[in-house]
């Protein structure tokens, strides 16, 4: 490792011995050396050792890159170690946006781990929560990937089970918000319960510490939901940027005046830490499990309802041609048609590892030849441990049937027709099922009546399934008016026109109005 004789304070002697110099001069910068984890695609940086005893206070982060995130984890972690300005050095954990472009392309989720400095500003350690991969060109799939990272970090054993602080990182020159920031502030917010709103705060990085009506106008603009104090004001905090620039005559007052403004800022931005009642993660767990499974739910109803249509055309097509061959039968004479049969098939799709813990794939039951969890089945290693398994049962699937009924493969069952040729012989075996499972008083076009009306029933009922799990997203959800949730309100809205549930495309009409207002932007930037 490289070091140099600087004028810095030897009390961080031991630590610079195992930093490496990023720039001599004053101050001096090290790139601090933590211990490095890749679990999947999170990936953990640990500082020092936790002692069990000790509190840990936990803070999310989100932003867009360039918002000066990874500096204000820099900042965090100066300040939790009692960097001074007299220190005349400056220690980074996290790399500048330039230099970690690479990690952030590989990265859904980082989270820096600060131990073994408590009580030389800050009475506890920090877990810090970046999430690099939100809004990235990688699309909506990333984008759940970066949920389902969070989801295994809030319920593992060794993880985050709460949080004390969102922090909603954006410039203070920010007049507006762009479509991309709104829609990871929109993306993020929704995964979390209506008891987080009171411990998401604004972060408002390259400021001057003396204003930040541009940038909190912009939020509220926004509707976005964050803490406000006791005079109704928004909650926030303002940082400058200028930790890391070299310090001349010239410019000593204005970056001394500026390193003033912001440990003022860090000190109340830690009175807030610990009088902000930490958050359990126990109803983002349930959110986050509910908007699986609404998703889930919603596409095997799309398969299902899909299926019970082409069904109901293929009855139909037999009954015009009961109708239209009914003399002919009776006269015993030959003759052979057309018709379209439905039944199920398979279709391979893109699937695999992802290196240790990342597996992608479609979760199926082989009984109900249903897909039970496409797509988005990103985390689970086997259909026992995929989130539409609850109590050792599907959710999703017509039976509800046992985790063991079910395969996680690379491929989807997919509903198809064929054509098959049908003689007057095969008309008449079929009249003859027909009387022989039912009375003889019933007739065949009777009993396809009868059929269509239980698919119709099926229909119904799937349908008021899926609206009841919109329902319950709703009264959980901090903001169920996500885009995740989105795409589905019209398929919901045009069956239940279908059906004549006038009450229920109101409210469905209603949850889009909220969208169409809250969500153009994230609509616009997908």
């Amino acid at each position: 490792m490289e070091t140099e004789n600087t004028n810095t304070s030897p009390k961080y002697d031991d630590i610079i011995s195992k930093s490496v110099l990023i720039q001599s001069g004053s101050p001096a910068r090290y790139q601090l050396t933590p211990k490095k984890e890749n679990i999947g695609t999170l990936t953990r940086m640990t500082l020092g050792e936790k002692h069990v005893n000790k509190i840990n206070k936990t803070i999310l982060l989100v932003g867009e890159t360039g918002s000066g995130k990874s500096a204000l984890v820099n900042a965090l972690v100066n300040y939790a170690m009692g960097v001074k300005w007299e220190d005349d050095v400056w220690f980074e954990i996290a790399e500048d946006e330039e230099r970690s472009q690479s990690e952030s392309q590989t990265s859904d989720v980082i989270v820096y781990q600060i131990f073994g400095f408590e009580d030389e500003t800050l009475p506890y350690s920090l877990t810090i929560i970046d999430t690099p991969g939100y809004g990235s060109t990688r699309g909506i799939e990333q984008d759940l990937r970066v949920s389902h990272r969070l989801f295994d970090w809030f319920r593992s054993e060794d993880g985050v089970h709460e949080i004390n602080a969102v922090g909603l990182v954006l410039k203070a020159g920010v007049n507006r918000l762009s479509d991309r920031l709104r829609y990871i502030f929109d993306s993020v917010v929704s995964l979390f319960g209506k008891d987080m709103e009171k411990n998401i705060v604004a972060l408002i990085t390259h400021s001057d510490c003396v204003t930040s009506e541009n940038a909190l106008n912009a939020l509220e603009d926004a509707d976005i939901k964050f803490a406000k104090d006791e005079d109704n004001q928004p909650v926030h905090f303002m940082f400058n940027n200028h930790q890391t620039t070299q310090k001349t005559q010239k410019n000593m007052a204005a970056l001394k005046s500026a390193w003033d403004l912001t440990t003022n800022e860090m000190s109340q931005f830690k009175d807030f830490l610990e009088k902000a009642a930490p958050q359990k993660l126990i109803t983002t767990v349930a959110v986050l499990n509910s908007r699986i499974r609404l998703t889930a739910c919603i596409q095997n109803l799309k398969d299902r309802i899909e299926f019970t249509e082409l069904k109901q055309g293929e009855i139909q097509q037999t009954q015009e041609l009961l109708k239209k061959y009914e003399q002919v039968m009776k006269n015993n004479e030959k003759f052979t048609v057309e018709v379209e049969k439905v039944y199920k098939g398979k279709e391979t799709i893109s699937g695999g590892r992802w290196g240790l813990f990342f597996y992608e794939g479609a979760v199926c039951c082989k009984v109900c030849e249903e897909n039970c969890h496409y797509p988005g089945c990103t985390v689970a290693w086997s259909p026992g441990s995929c989130e539409v398994i609850k109590d050792g049962r599907c959710t999703v699937c017509t039976r509800k049937c046992p985790a063991s009924d079910h395969v996680k493969e690379k491929w989807i069952y997919v509903n198809k027709t064929r054509k098959v040729q049908m003689t007057n012989e095969d008309m008449k075996k079929k009249c003859e099922k027909i009387k022989a499972d039912c009375e003889k008083t019933t007739s065949l076009l009777e009993n396809l009546e009868k059929e269509m009306e239980e698919l119709q029933k099926e229909k119904d009922r799937l349908l008021e399934k899926s609206f009841k799990h919109v329902v319950r997203l709703e009264q959980i959800a901090l903001n169920v008016d996500s885009l995740s949730t989105y795409v589905h309100l019209d398929f919901l809205i045009e069956k239940m026109k279908e059906k004549g549930d006038a009450e229920k495309v109101q409210t469905l009409e209603e949850m889009k109005r909220r969208v169409d207002a809250g969500s153009r932007a994230g609509l616009r930037y997908k």
